[in-house]
């Protein structure tokens, strides 16, 4: 095969990876753009690490794992991707973490509401089901104008959801009312 039939057969493929994420993505966008969606995001990049530091306290940032540079870049880049698109956020909530706040804060340009049903999961198993309980009925609720967007972390959005995302990465849910939402998909909206 010669490199120039290599590069065409490279590219086809390249195609055929990345073009049906693509059009998944506009079809995320357009039902946004609609309303009426539950938009869950895993917090923005951190600084390295898992969990939190021994002896960290809510009300205090400084005994967190915070936002990286980066993680604030890609926050303002999904921020940037809401406008572009003229996505309207109705009701904004965050877990009381600083990084979650933060990514909320950046993206979407106000505090946002804190839930303790958004709370880091992550070495809190035991807090699980009383959290799904009190978070499954505000994935479940329909917003009343635009989009209901809540900002959490991974180990949460996985238990209720069963999808591990990626920081930064969105998971579109359609809320069923009574707790029950339908899963329509999930992107990332910064650039790698």
């Amino acid at each position: 095969m010669t490199l120039n039939r290599s590069s065409r057969m490279l590219t086809l493929i390249a195609v055929l990876v990345w073009a049906p994420l693509a059009l998944a993505d506009d079809a995320l966008w357009t039902l946004l753009k609609g309303g009426g969606q539950v938009v869950l995001i895993r917090h923005a990049l951190t600084t390295p690490g898992v969990g939190d530091p021994e002896g960290m306290r809510l009300d205090d940032c400084s005994t967190q794992r915070n936002l990286s540079d980066e993680g604030r870049a890609h926050a303002r880049q999904l921020s940037e991707a809401f406008r572009q698109r003229g996505i309207v956020v109705g009701r904004l909530l965050s877990s009381p973490w600083c990084r979650s706040i933060e990514t909320a804060k950046l993206a979407f340009g106000k505090m946002p509401e804190l839930t303790p049903a958004l709370g880091n999961l992550f070495g809190r198993s035991a807090e699980a089901d009383r959290q799904m309980a009190s978070l499954r009925p505000l994935a479940g609720q329909k917003p009343a104008n635009g989009n209901t967007v809540m900002v959490s972390h991974g180990s949460t959005i996985v238990a209720l959801t069963g999808i591990s995302p990626d920081t930064g990465e969105m998971v579109v849910l359609t809320p069923q009312g009574g707790g029950r939402f339908k899963v329509v998909g999930r992107m990332i909206a910064h650039k790698p």
